[in-house]
């Protein structure tokens, strides 16, 4: 087994770590003190000659050499790497040294290629460097694999002068009982955040959460609790938000039983990235040119109301979804729907990268008895009625109906005169018999 060196304090936490010399692989992890752990076995540990070379300057700081330096002497000038990590409140500092002259350093151009992924994750991050360290956030993750490369550049070319081998470090953090953290902003001044606790966490323990801001620390106002009572969510409002300084979360998991086990996680957000905002407002829809146009307004917000700042979505009853920058939207109407509605919802994305969209306005309908189908119903009758009168006036051409109806009224014979005129003596004298109820005939 390695040797143990005594606690250093390295300014933020005492660490108690391991120095060997030919492991490829170390092990980090953080209890009551940080404690380094070889993975290969029959090492020796190094002298302090080369502990100097390595740059473990100090005692108790964690060295690291390449699987090419077990035989040291012989290969002393090879390129090699040093590991060691730091915790420091809510982050890990990983830091590196190597056995670089100061020649080498002045000549060449030194690079490291630093690659990490954090547990239970499958994405790793990879960043080239020119510092010799890297500040972590764990936030809710349980520790991290990392590796290190030291390459050397000719300055006037910029060509590979010589690079070390790969050197891996593993840091294991406090176990984190909770997870899906997340939180929103939401109506200006309202904040939420849920978060689920993991099935393997401790009966005994609750969760509990304050957010600094602004130099201010608040506790939550009102948990959300689940059927076993456990604390799964806050719940603030009337709080005031300044969108360019950032809010640090901070969740403390308590052992009810046993006060002094305590364990925290931290989260940073920057409001405007979890802002939720309200539907756009004044949403309106006119008729220009044979399309429909549809106007609204953006919604208030705590951060920047600039027009770039926001992109929309318009959707209209049986059409695609569309993104839009501008405030308005236009599109043609061909054979439209009966009852098309048209809304909006908005999220910032230009100024800021935000994913959580707003709810969808309310429904504004295109098609109302004022609008649409009135001018639909007279386009659908006008060519028709068109056709008719056209029809009509070519069958009276045809066949002279016009000359038909023209044609003069002949005067009346005089028999029919007589007639008439004995009609008329007739009515009288019935009328007047009427009146004296009698009929003379």
């Amino acid at each position: 087994m390695c040797p143990s060196w005594d606690t250093v304090n390295h300014g933020w936490t005492e660490t108690a770590v391991n120095l060997c010399q030919s492991p490829s692989t170390i092990t980090a992890s953080v209890g009551e003190a940080a404690r380094v752990h070889c993975t290969q076995s029959g090492e020796v540990p190094l002298s302090p000659a080369q502990k100097v070379l390595l740059g473990a300057t100090h005692l108790g700081e964690t060295a690291l050499v390449s699987p090419e330096m077990s035989s040291f002497d012989s290969d002393a000038l090879r390129l090699h790497n040093v590991l060691w990590a730091t915790k420091d409140d809510t982050r890990v500092i990983l830091s590196w040294n190597n056995n670089l002259t100061k020649e080498e350093t002045k000549k060449y151009t030194v690079k490291y290629i630093l690659i990490y992924k954090f547990f239970n994750t499958t994405k790793e991050r990879k960043e080239r460097l020119q510092e010799k360290e890297k500040i972590i956030h764990l936030k809710l993750h349980s520790g991290f694999n990392a590796k290190v490369k030291t390459q050397l550049f000719a300055k006037e070319t910029e060509d590979i002068i010589k690079e070390s081998d790969w050197t891996e470090f593993t840091y294991k953090a406090p176990p984190v009982y909770i997870q899906n953290l997340s939180c929103i902003i939401y109506n200006i001044s309202f904040f939420n955040c849920t978060w689920h606790i993991k099935a393997e966490a401790p009966e005994d323990i609750q969760i509990f959460t304050s957010y600094r801001h602004v130099g201010k620390v608040f506790a939550c106002q009102q948990y959300i609790k689940n059927a076993r009572k456990k604390n799964i969510g806050c719940y603030m409002k009337e709080i005031h938000f300044q969108p360019s300084r950032k809010i640090n979360l901070n969740i403390t998991v308590k052992n009810l039983r046993n006060s002094s086990r305590e364990l925290s996680y931290y989260k940073a957000f920057t409001p405007q990235a979890i802002e939720k905002l309200n539907p756009p407002i004044n949403v309106s829809v006119s008729l220009e040119n044979r399309s429909i146009k549809i106007r609204w307004k953006p919604p208030p917000t705590i951060g920047s109301a600039r027009k770039k700042c926001f992109l929309y979505q318009v959707k209209i009853t049986d059409h695609k979804i569309a993104n839009v920058t501008a405030e308005n939207y236009k599109y043609p109407f061909h054979k439209p729907a009966k009852r098309c509605a048209a809304q909006v919802r908005v999220k910032k994305e230009i100024c800021i990268a935000n994913k959580i969209w707003s709810e969808w306005s309310e429904p504004v309908f295109i098609h109302d008895e004022k609008t649409v189908d009135i001018l639909m119903l007279s386009l659908a009758l006008f060519c028709p009625l068109v056709f008719l009168g056209g029809l009509l006036i070519y069958a009276c051409r045809r066949y002279r109906c016009l000359e038909v109806l023209t044609t003069p009224v002949p005067h009346p014979s005089n028999n029919i005169k007589t007639w008439l005129a004995d009609e008329s003596h007739h009515q009288v004298v019935c009328l007047f018999s009427l009146a004296t109820l009698t009929c003379i005939m």
